[in-house]
């Protein structure tokens, strides 16, 4: 009894015991590695809506989900993609390939249906117009910028992957390009208040690559079967047009009717007003011409390189079934000259002996 009215004297006091205390600052710093910061309550007309913007303390955050990435990773490696490796027999290079079209494919598929989910309940697709009106977009709901975080740990994760996975020097250049680029464009559009622009040009860019390294993986099981390359190649046509169709509309249309094209940092607001010159915004019209043309023109060089391949393979399998046929053709020819066989007797056509008899001396 001493006790529990000392407890509430302390409580009434506004004294908190030690191991109550230590559990909230243990909570607090959880919370600072697994959810997003910086929540603030923003007034609407239904009342009051709990949304987010970007600070310092993202990087704890996303290093919290580098490690969730890492062990996913090795998940899927230990659990799927090694089971299926040891029964195909692939070479070395093959062997890698496989590997990272594999972690690749479930990554795209699960970044596929998670941004079409949040474009869709966010109202992006129904609403084009959503994606410059009201810029900049400081601040975002729980689900955009979570996404964004997770995005960024993964590309990030990918870096030290390169070593766990003992990538080949070859490889490294290229895939250090290929994450370069795309943190690059994820932190651009989550820094400069782009998140909406961004989501969709990450869902059509996701959509495409999930095709062609499925397309891989059918590929490195059946060498014959390229069906899914068609179908990669038509999604990524479809999806080029759909990307510059979108920066036309955003960057040449939406952004220069901003209400606010004054230069605001604080709000957020970074270029918008260099939209109304018409000289930038048609420089930056023509550098995103110029990067889809490069992009199409590599995707038809390869298309064109596999073709060729193809062709090369038909006509070499060609030669070799005629050779086959000439062979057989003359070994038929050399029997029939021959003669045939009776009762284990080769004899000519007219039914006598090949073989010359020797006369008998008298």
């Amino acid at each position: 009894m001493p006790l529990t009215s000392d407890l509430e004297k302390g409580r009434n006091r506004g004294y908190v015991p030690q191991k109550l205390h230590n559990t909230q600052v243990t909570a607090k710093t959880a919370f600072l590695f697994i959810l997003p910061q910086y929540n603030v309550s923003v007034p609407t007309a239904d009342g009051e809506l709990v949304q987010y913007h970007y600070g310092l303390k993202d990087l704890v955050t996303i290093l919290f989900y580098i490690f969730i990435a890492i062990i996913l990773h090795a998940v899927v490696q230990e659990y799927a993609l090694d089971k299926i490796n040891r029964r195909l027999h692939l070479s070395k290079v093959k062997h890698s390939k496989f590997n990272e079209s594999g972690q690749l494919v479930a990554f795209h598929l699960t970044s596929v249906i998670w941004c079409l989910y949040v474009v869709v309940t966010e109202g992006y697709v129904s609403n084009p117009r959503s994606l410059w009106e009201n810029y900049p977009h400081v601040y975002l709901p729980f689900q955009v910028k979570f996404f964004y975080l997770c995005q960024l740990a993964y590309w990030l994760h990918a870096l030290p992957e390169l070593y766990f996975q003992k990538v080949r020097k070859e490889e490294i250049p290229r895939q250090l390009r290929c994450i370069a680029l795309y943190l690059v464009h994820i932190a651009g559009a989550y820094l400069l208040n782009l998140t909406r622009l961004g989501l969709i040009l990450l869902l059509l860019q996701y959509l495409a690559e999930f095709f062609f390294h499925m397309a891989r993986l059918v590929y490195f099981t059946d060498e014959n079967n390229e069906k899914l390359f068609n179908v990669w190649a038509v999604v990524f046509v479809v999806t080029r047009l759909f990307t510059l169709t979108l920066y036309i509309l955003v960057i040449g249309f939406g952004l220069p009717r901003v209400e606010s094209q004054a230069l605001d940092p604080e709000r957020g607001n970074f270029f918008s007003f260099l939209f109304n010159n018409i000289l930038f915004r048609m420089s930056v019209l023509l550098l995103v011409c110029l990067f889809q043309a490069s992009v199409m023109w590599r995707f038809i060089h390869f298309q064109l390189r596999r073709w060729r391949e193809y062709w090369n393979e038909q006509s070499s399998r060609k030669r070799v079934a005629a050779a086959t046929t000439g062979t057989k053709q003359q070994t038929k020819l050399l029997k029939r000259d021959s003669g045939y066989h009776e009762n284990g007797v080769v004899k000519a056509e007219n039914g006598t002996s090949p073989r010359t008899k020797k006369l008998k001396s008298p």
